[in-house]
């Protein structure tokens, strides 16, 4: 593991691979998110109790296999938000990693040290996993080519997903030459032979949602871009749907497998959790069929606008990266305390929360899973009142 000055790194895993000889990748060092199977070591996922609960894996995640069949060595493991369901990059558990382009601001998540990785030139590219972001807010946060493939485009396997209708494997690099060579690797075709985009669409109602300094930011590329294609063409991408219902049915579907994903883990061992990943799970866990098919029509309008752009530009991250929290709004693992909350509980739970001031001087960790025994009588949940934690 190299020296590690923006606390990128896991520091509970020694997981290393030495690169093939030779290859399209030789002499380059690449780190992989502590979601990805390495034979022989524990996946973490940014949370110290799914470490302790899980055994080494068996075998490396093929996605890991191909970067170091073609020549590059892997170096580390790196931090993630708990269990991806974060997207600041924020985690009580190990420390949030430091912003290189934006020192003080969050470096974006939940693939937050493997972007702060590349950004820092620890290594010369590093894995990330995409579902609502986390590969393309660290990129844009620190300032760095990311990419999010077709979702289905590259193997899950021995990857810890999160909504699997979702989940996809991406990458970050420094520059889009080394980008392009890893995804020739990856997607196993000759990026630089493909034929070049036709059009470019330029979302309209995507940057009148972004923040008038991002917007601005943004329109320099975008005209090199429009330069470079020849042909582009300014309109809305959803006409019949607004991207404000686009964004509820997403981040409503996604909440849901989430809850599908880890719940059960969750009801059964009780898990250290920061606050706002406790929030998400509950907001997941409260998701009803009715409000999935309500969302229907703008799963419909998305895909069918999608078809027909082949190069959309549109205002992926709508701001900046946010200033960092203090260790103790984060939630320092000394300041956790154990507060479990009953699912019968869980609607008082999420409007005491919304309740709650914007700025609290410690936001206290709690478990949405079955309460343990009591160990003292005194001792009820905080948000409760009933429960024990």
């Amino acid at each position: 593991m190299p020296a590690d000055p923006l606390n990128a790194f896991c520091t509970h895993s020694t997981a290393t691979l030495k690169g093939a000889p030779a290859g399209p990748l030789a002499r380059l060092a690449f780190a992989a998110k502590d979601l990805f199977d390495i034979a022989g070591h524990v996946i973490g996922a940014g949370n110290p109790d799914w470490l302790a609960l899980h055994e080494p894996a068996a075998r490396t995640a093929p996605v890991v296999e191909e970067l170091v069949h073609a020549g590059a060595d892997m170096v580390g493991k790196t931090h993630t938000d708990e269990l991806s369901r974060g997207i600041f990059g924020e985690n009580a558990h190990y420390g949030t990693p430091a912003n290189p382009a934006a020192p003080g601001r969050v470096p974006g998540g939940s693939s937050s040290g493997s972007a702060a990785a590349v950004a820092g030139g620890l290594v010369d590219f590093a894995l990330g996993t995409d579902t609502g972001g986390s590969v393309r807010i660290p990129a844009s946060f620190c300032g760095i080519f990311g990419i999010r493939p077709t979702h289905g485009r590259l193997s899950l396997e021995g990857v810890v997903g999160q909504a699997p209708s979702f989940d996809t494997v991406g990458w970050f690099a420094r520059d889009a030459a080394l980008l392009a060579r890893v995804g020739t690797v990856l997607l196993a075709s000759e990026i630089a032979r493909a034929a070049p985009p036709r059009r470019l669409v330029v979302a309209t109602d995507a940057f009148a949602i972004a923040e008038p300094a991002t917007a601005a930011a943004l329109r320099p590329a975008v005209e090199r871009l429009a330069r470079l294609i020849g042909a582009s063409e300014q309109r809305a991408l959803s006409a019949s749907v607004p991207l404000s219902d686009w964004y509820a049915h997403q981040r409503a579907a996604q909440g849901r497998e989430a809850w599908a994903t880890f719940g059960d883990w969750i009801d059964r061992h009780n898990p250290r959790f920061a606050f706002e990943i406790s929030d998400n799970f509950i907001r997941g866990m409260r998701v009803d069929d009715a409000t999935l098919r309500g969302g229907a029509p703008a799963r419909g309008s998305r895909h069918a606008r999608a078809r027909h752009c082949r190069v959309p530009a549109d205002g992926a991250v709508p701001g900046a990266a946010r200033r960092r929290a203090a260790l103790g709004d984060v939630g320092a693992p000394h300041r956790h305390q154990h507060a479990y909350q009953h699912r019968r509980h869980a609607g008082r739970a999420a409007a005491l929360h919304a309740a709650r001031p914007r700025r609290r001087p410690a936001r206290r960790a709690f478990h949405p899973g079955a309460p343990r025994r009591r160990r003292d009588a005194a001792r009820l949940c905080v948000l409760c009142s009933r429960c024990d934690w």
